[in-house]
């Protein structure tokens, strides 16, 4: 008899702030090669004659900023929904790191020790990125041939658009703005290379990275970061009936020279304060769990630039993380795939 089971997965974390533990993160992340979608031996020229030379101790500082007593935040608090999406569905639920010891086969191993034949993929972005979702599909399905033939997959697509997301987005917002007199309100996506969205285009023609096409519907839409990202503030700027010049997208988190998503975080941080604005607040979509990048770059870097050029007040909004209006919404698909299908599920 057929039995399901779901896989939650997040990007993942060193074991520790070591910068050897750092570095050797780093290697497995960086060299992923839809993250640095680079020749191999190029990208292994960047990554392990340059960046791993110099970034570890720098990364490994950074992590030790916003390093909690029980360890990385990221698994702290992916753990914690994990535990509570356990207890409010019908089927076994294991979570799994595509990085870090916790890995996605570690995961699928303690599915399979459980009876689970039939696996949903959870990949935890609200978007779709070849550095994100797809890199977890990958290597689930490399995985799956190779020690759990006996599987089946199925997998929750991008859900930056469902109404019950962009609800429960909404309200995390509203809720830490409420009463705050705030005059901007940024919304921060992860960063990709340009390059990216222009590979994963099935048009082969529609993606021009400028404000056009991602306006423009388009079967390309399906697969695109940057359209999804500008979706989502679109709907939550909707939904929360802010005004026109009051908010604004950027992107996060840069690495070498090629072109990557733009306005920049940093700049557009810096814009806003040499502007005169003194109030701003800024929330990170691309993320349902606070990790390094919204706790340490966005939280405590962004408000650095803002204070420096004049800025004032600097509110930061957190990831869903563990709110239980988010885990019943997550619970919800899952039930509903267990019973129906992932279609269904998430339609």
């Amino acid at each position: 008899m057929k039995k399901k089971g779901a896989l939650l997965v997040n990007l993942g974390s060193p074991e520790s702030t070591d910068p050897k533990d750092v570095k050797k993160y780093l290697d497995e992340f960086l060299m992923d090669s839809r993250v640095i979608d680079l020749p191999y031996l190029l990208r292994s020229f960047i990554v392990r004659g340059i960046v791993l030379n110099t970034r570890p101790k720098k990364s490994a500082e950074a992590y030790s900023k916003i390093w909690w007593d029980d360890g990385s935040p990221l698994i702290v608090l992916s753990e914690r929904l994990r535990k509570k999406v356990d207890n409010q569905t019908s089927v076994p639920i294991a979570l799994a790191m595509r990085y870090g010891s916790m890995t996605i086969k570690k995961g699928l191993q303690e599915l399979k020790d459980q009876g689970v034949t039939e696996v949903l993929l959870v990949p935890l972005y609200p978007q779709f990125a070849m550095a994100t979702t797809e890199t977890i599909m990958v290597l689930a399905e490399e995985l799956r041939l190779e020690f759990f033939p006996e599987m089946t997959f199925s997998s929750i697509p991008a859900f930056y658009n469902k109404p019950e997301y962009i609800e429960v987005l909404a309200k995390s917002i509203s809720e830490k703005l409420e009463g705050l007199d705030y005059e901007h309100l940024l919304f921060s996506y992860h960063g990709v290379p340009e390059r990216h969205i222009k590979k994963r285009d099935i048009t082969k023609s529609h993606c021009k990275i400028d404000m056009s096409c991602c306006s423009t519907h388009s079967p390309a839409h399906q697969f695109c970061y940057r359209h999804q990202c500008y979706e989502v503030t679109r709907l939550v700027g909707k939904k929360l009936s802010l005004q026109d010049g009051t908010f604004s997208t950027s992107f996060q988190s840069r690495l070498g020279f090629d072109p990557w998503l733009q306005p920049y975080t940093d700049r557009t941080i810096e814009k806003l304060g040499l502007s005169g604005i003194k109030k701003m607040a800024i929330v990170t979509p691309a993320f349902v769990s606070d990790c390094l990048e919204t706790l340490e770059e966005i939280a405590m870097e962004g408000e650095e630039i803002f204070h420096e050029v004049g800025g004032k007040e600097f509110t930061t909004i957190p990831c869903l993380n563990e709110r239980d209006d988010w885990v019943r919404v997550l619970s919800g698909w899952i039930d509903q795939w267990a019973l129906v299908d992932v279609e269904t599920a998430i339609a």
